[in-house]
């Protein structure tokens, strides 16, 4: 568990689904169902999905599967007047600690061609962009940018992502600053 800023981040469990359904409709054309994310909580070996909270209600989620030593980042949200107060940021890290800690040794996602403010805090944290899988997303047919660490043991991404968090933390950076 994660606590910075009155934010706790933690595991997401089958009773916070009825406040990331609302989330998830505020924040996505397409939204997933709500029996979705019970499948992914419950039968989904391979996910691993994690809530923000303030104050004890949940104000944003973040999801992944790991696949081998590949993490697949497979959603991110955070409620609408909860946003630029860098929860989704948090998120982030907390997911990108989780995938380490599961082994991963890349991570991989895709993200709208015009989400261009989460395109730019992937490339914070290193993300690349490697491809685009045109006409990806349902709804209106937009391309997706696919974006990927490299991998996440590497020197430069450690020194990038441990820059990047304490100055997330507001402590001061490790000597050296990001790679």
């Amino acid at each position: 568990m994660v606590v910075t800023n009155d934010i706790t981040i933690g595991p997401m469990h089958m009773d916070d689904l009825a406040r990331v359904t609302e989330i998830e409709q505020a924040s996505f054309p397409t939204p997933w169902p709500r029996d979705a994310y019970t499948h992914e909580l419950r039968e989904n070996r391979l996910a691993c999905y994690l809530v923000a909270r303030a104050m004890h209600q949940v104000v944003g989620y973040t999801g992944m599967w790991i696949i081998l030593d590949e993490a697949h980042v497979t959603t991110i949200a955070v409620a609408p007047e909860y946003r630029r107060r860098r929860i989704g940021e948090r998120l982030l890290v907390a997911l990108l600690d989780e995938a380490m800690r599961r082994g991963a040794r890349w991570v991989t996602l895709e993200v709208r061609k015009t989400n261009v403010g989460a395109q730019s805090l992937y490339r914070k944290y290193g993300f690349k962009e490697i491809g685009v899988r045109r006409g990806y997303y349902s709804d209106n047919r937009e391309d997706a940018i696919v974006m990927w660490t490299g991998n996440v043991w590497e020197h430069a991404f450690q020194a990038r992502f441990k820059h990047n968090r304490a100055t997330l933390e507001g402590g001061a950076p490790p000597s050296g600053g990001p790679a």
